[in-house]
């Protein structure tokens, strides 16, 4: 399938790949691509998604908060539990070395490979379905966005999260209005 796919998307696909281990993460998501995708402004995709609003930061903070990393809000509501954030980081810093809590830091896994999630998958496979629906010999990042679009995993969650308005996008992804 990975033939069918254009420059921009195969590149997209590899950023994933990036973004989950500069990440920690053990699997490749469906918002890895998504950061992919809005990393590549010069895509179609890409602008689509600065157009309907989106920051690539913001977004990659949405990401993160949503693996699991404390934001400023966790960490108030923690205090207000009597836990101070930052004395637990500095003693375990203290015992086991500066950044152990960091869940940034890239694993090293045997062989480099880092599998897809399951809406991962979902979203290629839709992707496919979407180019050929708009009846486009190949994918590109524009089908990968409509593949999340359409999956109700991390990547449309942390869309939503930031306030975009899914149903927009997806017609300006179907209509190439993205200039």
């Amino acid at each position: 399938m990975f033939e069918r796919f254009s420059k921009p998307a195969r590149d997209a696909v590899t950023a994933a790949q990036t973004y989950a281990t500069e990440l920690g993460h053990e699997r490749i998501g469906d918002d890895h691509l998504l950061l992919a995708i809005a990393s590549g402004a010069d895509s179609s995709a890409g602008r689509a998604l600065t157009e309907a609003g989106v920051d690539a930061g913001a977004l990659r903070a949405e990401v993160e908060r949503a693996h699991g990393r404390l934001g400023d809000d966790d960490a108030d509501a923690l205090s207000s539990l009597g836990i101070d954030l930052d004395a637990v980081r500095s003693k375990v810093e203290e015992v086991f070395g500066a950044g152990a809590l960091d869940s940034g830091k890239p694993r090293r896994r045997l062989g480099g490979h880092i599998p897809f999630t399951k809406d991962a998958k979902k979203v290629l496979e839709l992707s496919l379905r979407e180019a050929i629906r708009l009846k486009d010999r190949s994918i590109g990042t524009e089908h990968l966005l409509l593949g999340i679009l359409r999956t109700e995993g991390e990547g449309h969650a942390a869309l939503q999260a930031l306030g975009v308005d899914a149903a927009a996008l997806r017609r300006t992804l179907e209509h190439g209005e993205a200039a």
